[in-house]
């Protein structure tokens, strides 16, 4: 069988072929330029939502690699409240929830800061706060003492898609990746996080939760190389999307001697996809701003302005009165009411559609080119 990668003497020591990721490379930094000249030019309000969104479904995505689906209006409150963000609908979210977001904001809202020993292992105690993985008990807040392997299939029919080092390696691989992602300068921030994720990944440092904990080091990197802790778009939403190549370049590049050119390439070409993604969000928050903007002087109560959002975000169906009602916990002749107001200031339009319930939507003229 192939020799894996850490089984090389001086196995960090990586190496690339520039020429094949160069115009990647300078593709990604355009991109994340093009993006936060984008954020910047929006109202305060119109890009706390963009960072709110894009934070939100980088924890959620990220735990959904995995296999694990986490309530979305959950991890949006508890974003929406740590970084004080007035968010409408806030509910509570369950202590599971509440310690995985404290792991991503760590990472991305203190990204300046040293990545530590201490700071990986509270990562990982809040990532499981009852020391189980599902109904495993599992060594929580430090570094794996028993061997580790990464399978597939039915028991006794066991694929191995990899061996993790030696536990008795661990700690001082650990020590010497803290010390270069610490302290190596010399490389541009977003190749750092390409290579910090797979370094990460091949040393498998703890009993669970590795690659949860490798995309957050890969949000705190992206974060020091736009010298914020703004998100505006979510690497693990891509990395979801292309989760089938993702385990199939790593399990490849694993085997490696050195060259890690192929893992760099994907990194780069998904980084670059997230971007790409992200565009089609940031036109959705951009319309929102132009028509509050647009109605900022219009008289809007409450209960409408619920509903407004709402059918700017995701409104699930068609808006009749009764679903109105329903939604802002009022009577039916309330909702009526609000309706009739919106219509007559040209906001909301009946639909053409015929019936016994009759629907609204939204009048486009405010719509951004």
């Amino acid at each position: 069988m192939a020799k894996y990668i850490y089984e090389y003497k001086n196995w960090t020591d990586f190496t690339w072929q520039d020429s094949d990721i160069n115009a990647l490379f300078g593709e990604v930094r355009l991109r994340q330029g093009k993006i936060i000249g984008q954020m910047n030019a929006l109202g305060f309000s119109a890009k706390e939502e963009a960072t709110l969104s894009a934070l939100t479904l980088d924890v959620v995505k990220s735990s959904e690699i995995e296999g694990e689906l986490l309530n979305y209006a959950q991890v949006r409150s508890s974003i929406a409240r740590r970084l004080g963000i007035n968010s409408a609908g806030l509910v509570k979210s369950s202590r599971h929830i509440e310690g995985i977001v404290e792991m991503m904001l760590d990472a991305t809202q203190r990204f300046d800061a040293p990545l530590t020993e201490k700071r990986l292992f509270g990562w990982h105690a809040a990532l499981f706060p009852t020391g189980y993985s599902g109904p495993y008990s599992i060594e929580v807040g430090r570094y794996r003492t028993g061997e580790m392997q990464v399978v597939s299939g039915a028991m006794g029919k066991e694929k191995i898609h990899y061996e993790a080092l030696k536990a008795e390696s661990v700690k001082a691989e650990m020590k010497k990746f803290i010390t270069w992602l610490n302290k190596d300068h010399s490389l541009d921030p977003v190749l750092k996080a390409a290579i910090a994720h797979f370094w990460f990944i091949i040393i498998h440092p703890f009993d669970d939760g590795n690659g949860r904990i490798a995309r957050a080091i890969t949000d705190m990197l992206l974060a020091r190389a736009e010298g914020s802790g703004e998100r505006f778009y979510s690497m693990s939403s891509q990395i979801l999307v292309e989760r089938k190549m993702y385990y199939a370049i790593l399990q490849k590049v694993q085997h490696s001697k050195y060259d890690i050119t192929e893992w760099l390439s994907w990194f780069l070409n998904c980084l670059k996809n997230a971007m790409v993604a992200t565009e089609k969000t940031t036109e959705k928050i951009l319309k929102k701003s132009a028509f509050w903007l647009h109605h900022e002087k219009t008289s809007i109560n409450e209960r409408q302005r619920k509903i407004l959002n709402l059918l700017l975000d995701h409104f699930e169906g068609k808006l009749q009165s009764s679903k109105w009602a329903k939604i802002n916990k009022t009577s039916t002749d309330t909702a009526l009411r609000d309706i009739k107001d919106l219509v007559q200031k040209g906001i909301l339009r009946q639909t053409n559609e015929g019936g016994r319930s009759v629907s609204y939507e939204l009048v486009k003229k405010w719509q951004v080119n």
